[in-house]
């Protein structure tokens, strides 16, 4: 079995407002279903919520492999990445360029 070749390690973001970027994402990522399904429980009813669930589940997950497929590398996109993982890949490559260079 051959390994998949590592050409890019997981970019380490050293700002403290491009952490915080990447921590919202994952936050989103990891628990916006939970987060959607819970405010329509609230709102509406449980079988709302439960439908929101659904819906939210397959929407973020799709949100989620576009993130992934748009910033990391072709060769390296066989890998599994956490939604941490995928947050930094995504904040160093799309939203934070230059920003690493200060601190703000």
């Amino acid at each position: 079995m051959q390994d998949i070749p590592l050409i890019e390690p997981t970019p380490e973001i050293k700002n403290r407002r491009c952490k915080m970027m990447a921590y919202a994402i994952k936050i989103v990522l990891s628990y916006g279903s939970l987060i959607i399904a819970a405010l329509l429980w609230y709102k509406y009813d449980l079988f709302f919520a439960a439908a929101g669930l659904l819906i939210s589940f397959v929407v973020l997950g799709i949100i989620r492999s576009k993130l992934r497929n748009s910033v990391i590398p072709r060769v390296q996109q066989e890998y599994q990445y956490s939604d941490m993982a995928i947050a930094e890949w995504y904040v160093a490559k799309r939203l934070c360029l230059h920003y690493d260079e200060i601190d703000l």
